[in-house]
């Protein structure tokens, strides 16, 4: 047994020695410029270690980061050799979580959401790391930085919203693993994907990302005028404060600190249409609700939140929806129509219908669709009732078979103007010409019917 342990430990520091061996040889590659060697190198550690990077030491996750991120740049695949090479940024900022897990290895945790995913159980020792590979991998990148950026911004303006988003997170990862984190260049990467025909899903990644990540994407502006040249430039924070400390022996003068405004609720909107325009209604309406608790008053996200529960079948919500916006907004016809027509399909609604859609109607008199609502509400089931009268005579009871008779056509009256309306906006309408000659006919109008009739036969 002793044997055993002693040839595992051993076996343990071999390919642990091997690793290194292969992650020492993939950084001296690619900083030659041998990229094939490099990934054949990096694939043979990753053989070893396989998708357990914990395993590693941060110097040397590191020099991994390093040498694969560099290969898969050099190779074409930018967005995810510029993504690697942004995790050494995060092993300097993060802390390190260290222990040994039940088989004895070392483990090294990077932040506290990887430790408590993977190191739960284990005793660990919280530490810092500082990358020692920063500066010689800013001067390596540089260039590419460059380059992916003003891309980025071209094929933006030339509206080739494909190639802007992936030179966007290009240009945000590899502007990580210099050392900044802007997240705003990961927004432009969303909003340039959101407009692609299909590429929407990586926008809404990252969107969703900037959510949980509580993205603003407000930014501080630090500017003065040089006195020299009268234009007004953008410092930096640190030379801004040189300059205003020196008052009249800087060559600047008029000191500004301005932000930029928030980009949040616009980024929830846009999440919103996205997921709805997806289909993802259950998805739309939960980005609109967290949305709507930190902008309560924001139209967009309360109209996708609604439409996103009538689409999935979620009624009551749709419903509660509709009343909450007509609660800020009581001049909004398009809900009182749409909260008419959900009450219609209500037996026990039907006289809050009738309110709902004559509130739309005195916001607008014109509004086609709840006149046609209005026609349709009081015809009623028609087919039913002829049927109800012809049973009623049927079996003799006359009376009762007039009287329903007579409430038919005090119905039919209360259509009449609404129909009227709307025909008078829409003269070409073959179905409502009927409808008025039906009407007509039905409340003893003679003349109207005639008139309609010809209608109709002109018509067809």
């Amino acid at each position: 047994m002793k044997r055993l342990i002693l040839s595992l430990a051993v076996l343990s520091v071999a390919l642990m020695n091997a690793q290194k061996k292969e992650i020492a040889n993939a950084v001296k590659a690619v900083d030659s410029g041998d990229h094939t060697t490099a990934s054949s190198e990096i694939a043979k550690a990753e053989g070893i270690f396989g998708d357990k990077t914990y395993l590693l030491e941060p110097s040397l996750l590191e020099q991994y980061y390093y040498a694969k991120g560099l290969s898969l740049l050099k190779s074409g695949k930018s967005v995810e050799g510029a993504e690697i090479l942004a995790k050494i940024a995060t092993l300097g900022a993060e802390p390190i979580f260290t222990g040994k897990d039940a088989e004895k290895n070392r483990v090294y945790f990077v932040g506290k959401e990887a430790s408590e995913k993977f190191g739960n159980g284990i005793s660990l020792k919280q530490e810092k790391f500082t990358p020692s590979l920063a500066e010689k991998l800013r001067n390596t990148i540089n260039p590419q930085l460059q380059a992916a950026s003003a891309m980025a911004t071209t094929n933006y303006n030339n509206k080739k919203y494909d190639v802007a988003g992936e030179k966007f997170a290009e240009t945000y990862y590899l502007f990580k693993a210099a050392g900044q984190d802007n997240k705003n260049y990961l927004y432009y990467a969303g909003v340039a994907y959101a407009q692609t025909q299909d590429q929407k899903a990586k926008g809404i990644a990252i969107l969703d990302e900037l959510i949980k990540a509580n993205y603003t994407g407000i930014e501080t502006n630090y500017t003065a005028k040089n006195k020299k040249t009268g234009t007004v430039e953008n410092l930096d924070k640190n030379a801004y404060d040189l300059y205003q400390k020196m008052k009249d022996g800087s060559d600047y003068s008029d000191f500004k600190i301005e932000k930029t405004p928030s980009k949040q609720e616009e980024l929830y909107e846009i999440l919103a249409s996205l997921l709805f325009d997806q289909q993802k209604f259950e998805e739309a309406a939960a980005i609109s609700d967290d949305g709507l608790k930190k902008f309560p008053n924001n139209k967009t996200l309360s109209q996708i939140q609604g439409n996103a529960y009538y689409k999935s079948g979620k009624t009551e919500q749709f419903v509660s929806n509709l009343k909450a916006q007509l609660a800020k907004n009581p001049t909004d016809k398009v809900n009182w129509y749409n909260l008419g027509v959900l009450q219609l399909k209500d037996p026990s609604m039907q006289k809050d219908a009738e309110e709902s859609l004559k509130k739309a109607l005195e916001i607008d008199p014109n509004f086609s669709n709840a006149l046609q609502n209005m026609v349709y509400f009081y015809m009623g089931d028609d087919t039913k009732t002829v049927d109800e009268y012809n049973k009623l005579r049927k079996s003799g009871k006359i009376d009762a078979a007039n009287k329903l008779m007579e409430e038919r056509r005090s119905r039919f009256s209360k259509a009449i103007p609404y129909a009227e309306k709307y025909y008078s906006n829409n003269p070409n309408d073959k179905d409502m010409v009927s409808i008025l000659k039906g009407l007509y006919m039905t409340t003893q109008n003679t003349a109207k019917y005639n008139e309609f009739k010809a209608k109709e036969a002109a018509m067809k």
